[in-house]
């Protein structure tokens, strides 16, 4: 009798299940962008928020909740209803910098959020004030070695991956160009364009335009090759120089597995439209999507990575 009954309530919960995926959306759907307007993604978000409002017949709605590198909006994400209609466009320091930086982050990337896919790939951009007398990597690193603790860098707050990117170059070149954390890669923009700050890691969004009308200086990218024309690769110089930036979309764990699915099918299709594309390439994005298991398996290489640079920077985040 009780396996029976057990087996009936499996069966009642598929069945729900079921009929909550093949009427959602019923309602609108709230994306959580955790960092301000202006960067990149706050970008994504509203590339991928347009589509899947077009393609579904529902308007999902961005949701700006900036702050503490990602933390401040991924933790309301975490702690909202595992219904399908909250969902948050997820990125490197909220998911994998975080949480081997803290000690007591109030969320778990693998236990509290179930992977839809990941979006978009960028690697950053190091650019400086146009007034700063350094035309490359090499000439940076040597006017940091030569103002030492003069030169300053922008980013987007503590333990983002911008300031992991700047922490990375300090290690390798064996310099100490100071940090200034703001709020966001915005922010962090307006500083270096006005010369408050010496230079910064930017989001492709963030710094293109800039760079563009002349505002700011592009140096370099932070992958492992080049990937904007014209511009070395930081790798060139400072082998093991690797940083990249990525966005996933994610919900709250616990949400059925047919509104998983069906997001997945949807964000497949956005990526794979040339319109979607079109548009995060001209945000400085490498479209991209996969498998909710395989993004699963990308936050925790990406969470191994940066553990160990945390550690080895000696880094204290609280």
């Amino acid at each position: 009798m009780k396996a029976t009954r057990f087996l009936i309530g499996v069966a009642l919960a598929c069945l729900v299940a079921g009929a909550a995926a093949q009427t959602y959306p019923s309602k609108p759907v709230r994306l959580i962008s955790p960092y301000p307007p202006g960067g990149g993604t706050d970008a994504v978000a509203r590339v991928i928020a347009q589509a899947l409002s077009e393609q579904l017949g529902q308007q999902f709605v961005v949701d700006t909740r900036g702050g503490a590198s990602g933390l401040i909006g991924t933790e309301v994400a975490a702690r909202s209803p595992a219904d399908g209609y909250t969902l948050v466009l997820g990125n490197v320091a909220p998911l994998a910098i975080l949480p081997v930086a803290m000690t007591k982050l109030p969320y778990n990337p693998i236990r509290d959020f179930s992977p839809i896919s990941l979006l978009a790939l960028s690697d950053y951009v190091l650019v400086v004030h146009p007034s700063v007398p350094a035309k490359s990597v090499r000439e940076i690193i040597a006017l940091a070695k030569a103002r030492p603790s003069e030169l300053t860098y922008a980013s987007s707050g503590n333990l983002g991956a911008p300031h992991m990117a700047g922490e990375l170059l300090n290690l390798l070149a064996k310099v100490n160009i100071v940090h200034i954390p703001y709020k966001g890669n915005g922010p962090a923009a307006i500083a270096v364009m006005t010369g408050e700050t010496t230079m910064m890691f930017g989001t492709g969004p963030s710094v293109v335009p800039h760079i563009k009308t002349g505002r700011i200086r592009a140096l370099a990218t932070t992958g492992s090759k080049r990937s904007m024309p014209d511009l070395p690769a930081m790798s060139e110089l400072l082998p093991g120089y690797n940083v990249t930036q990525w966005y996933g979309l994610l919900a709250p764990a616990g949400t059925p597995k047919g509104i998983i699915n069906q997001l997945h099918t949807e964000v497949v299709k956005a990526i794979a439209s040339t319109k979607v594309a079109q548009l995060l390439v001209s945000e400085g994005t490498q479209p991209i999507s996969t498998t909710p298991d395989e993004f699963q398996a990308f936050i925790k290489a990406e969470m191994a990575k940066w553990d160990k640079v945390v550690k080895t920077a000696n880094i204290k985040a609280d």
